[in-house]
C-alpha cells in the first residue's frame, strides 16, 4: 500500500461521516435485536434465561 499527501483540492473534497454512519446503523440493528429478545422473554409463560457468569433467571 503507497501512502501519498494530498493536495488542497482533494482534501477540499473529502468528507468524513462514514463511522459515525455505520455507528449508528448498528446500534440501532442492535437494540432492535434486543427489543425483540425481550420482547419474546416476557410473552412466554414460563421458560429459563442464562447469562455468562453464573447468572440464572426461571419463571412460572
Amino acid at each position: 500500500m503507497n501512502y501519498r499527501l494530498l493536495n488542497e483540492k482533494e482534501m477540499k473534497q473529502t468528507s468524513v461521516g462514514e463511522a459515525i454512519t455505520v455507528a449508528s446503523v448498528m446500534s440501532i440493528a442492535i437494540i432492535a435485536v434486543m427489543v425483540v429478545v425481550v420482547y419474546q422473554l416476557y410473552r412466554s409463560k414460563k421458560g429459563t434465561a442464562q447469562i455468562p457468569g453464573g447468572w440464572r433467571f426461571s419463571w412460572n
